[in-house]
């Protein structure tokens, strides 16, 4: 029997509790709804995409903020951060003391140990590292924004579902960083299309089609590198770490597909391959092709595509049984969100709705954050981000095996890639390893069907 998504998520709810229902009786102290002291930030993973959420962080018209501690594996990833803020931010440039500055494995809990009850860690490491890192923030009674995506399997996925209910209990609020949903435009498109301005929505179509992506294309290790910290560096290019740019990338198109139907999808099918891999010994499809399914029986049709010299697009469409309209077509900001008559998409004539573009929303995804923080509004995203990258694992999965992936039995889906991910040390064996010739495991559809690729 097929299962909705509404069911699905009731599951989980009875295996962790009515989380929900008690969660006024265990509230901490709000150290910061008065609005007029100053929110303390931890940076846990400095990247670019770390850099740019802390950028916005301390760039919200709901501060104070500060930054006061930052965390990552590499040294190199740390200090380039900070320097890029400081050029920035030039007036709310930080100034994170040397003792707060933190590197390896264990970093994490260094940065979280740094705030207060009530402060905000930024989880921006590699996915694989999320559940392990925000059940610690938790236990610390931190508010939190993670990236997303916040789970690459399906076990790892019902863990976050868990730990978000935990989060409830605790009166933490935390961002996802799904930003495409803070969006103003998108948001009145959606509200317009669930009043029925679109009619019954039959078709959604969506595309991130581009160039080589040069974190997805990844040369054989050198031999005087360590293989987890080389993986971690690139980290796109294995599942076990973020899902593949599969995950990374085309859950943004998903996650406001999904919006506009206000429904998960039931089912997924899939094609997808490696056709000009040369010496690259990443994990990654060149393209993928998805065929999602509503339980009404509407059809999300999703391509995804890194080669060079081919058709680029980056933009989602839905069609009703009345109109059509522009989900977004210029990637996250802006979206150009617009409806038309009839399924006469671009056609000036037809043109029914459209207007202005608001704020962008990375920006906005931390006002709301920080706005909550300091009045103690409900705020918890994580099971919509927890939604979002299982059924983003279905469709990479459905690809990967050659198999029809329903959502049932993903939520129950046994295989995780790192089961021990908490274990792992620097210098210690990652979860994965390459052959004797320095290559990994690549997915094998209609070879390999349980999982996404078998250890050799």
């Amino acid at each position: 029997m097929a299962v909705s998504p509404s069911d699905v998520v009731l599951s989980r709810r009875q295996v962790v509790g009515a989380a929900a229902a008690v969660a006024s009786t265990a509230l901490l102290p709000r150290a910061h709804a008065a609005g007029d002291e100053t929110i303390n930030l931890a940076l846990v993973g400095c990247g670019g995409r770390g850099s740019g959420a802390a950028e916005n962080a301390l760039s919200s018209v709901c501060g104070p903020t500060k930054l006061v501690a930052m965390a990552d594996v590499d040294q190199g990833n740390l200090e380039g951060s900070l320097s890029s803020l400081q050029k920035k931010l030039k007036d709310k440039a930080p100034d994170v003391a040397k003792e707060n500055q933190f590197v390896g494995f264990d970093a994490y809990k260094k940065a979280m140990d740094a705030l207060r009850p009530g402060d905000v860690v930024l989880l921006t490491t590699p996915p694989a590292f999320r559940w392990v890192q925000f059940k610690y923030a938790i236990e610390k009674g931190l508010n939190v924004f993670m990236e997303k995506p916040i789970c690459v399997d399906a076990p790892s996925g019902r863990r976050m579902l868990e730990l978000g209910e935990e989060a409830k209990k605790k009166n933490l609020k935390v961002g996802v960083g799904l930003m495409c949903r803070h969006c103003e435009l998108r948001g009145e498109l959606f509200d317009r299309i669930q009043n029925g301005e679109l009619g019954d929505l039959t078709l959604l179509r969506a595309y991130r089609m581009a160039g080589r992506t040069a974190s997805c294309f990844t040369e054989p290790k050198p031999a005087d590198q360590d293989e987890l910290a080389w993986q971690i560096k690139n980290f796109h290019s294995f599942l076990w770490l973020s899902g593949g740019g599969y995950s990374d990338f085309l859950i943004h198109n998903i996650d406001e597909a999904c919006w506009m139907k206000n429904a998960w999808p039931v089912e997924a099918k899939a094609c997808g391959g490696r056709h000009y891999r040369g010496n690259f010994i990443d994990q990654n499809f060149d393209n993928y092709s998805v065929e999602y399914t509503f339980s009404d029986g509407c059809k999300f049709f999703l391509e995804g595509r890194l080669i060079d010299n081919c058709h680029n697009e980056f933009a989602t469409y839905a069609h009703g049984t009345k109109n059509s309209a522009v989900v977004s077509s210029a990637g996250h900001y802006p979206a150009r969100s617009r409806i038309y008559s009839g399924q006469k998409l671009g056609d000036k004539k037809s043109l029914v709705w459209s207007k202005p573009e608001g704020p962008n929303p990375y920006q906005l995804e931390w006002d709301h954050l920080l706005d909550a923080i300091r009045k103690d509004k409900p705020y918890n995203e994580v099971e919509r981000g927890a939604m979002a990258s299982i059924v983003t694992v279905m469709g990479r999965k459905a690809a990967h095996t050659g198999r029809v992936i329903t959502l049932e039995e993903i939520m129950m889906d046994g295989h995780e890639f790192a089961p021990e991910v908490d274990k792992l040390v620097l210098g210690g064996p990652s979860p994965l390893r390459a052959n004797s010739e320095g290559k990994y495991p690549v997915p094998q559809p209609g070879l390999i069907t349980k999982t996404e690729y078998a250890i050799v």
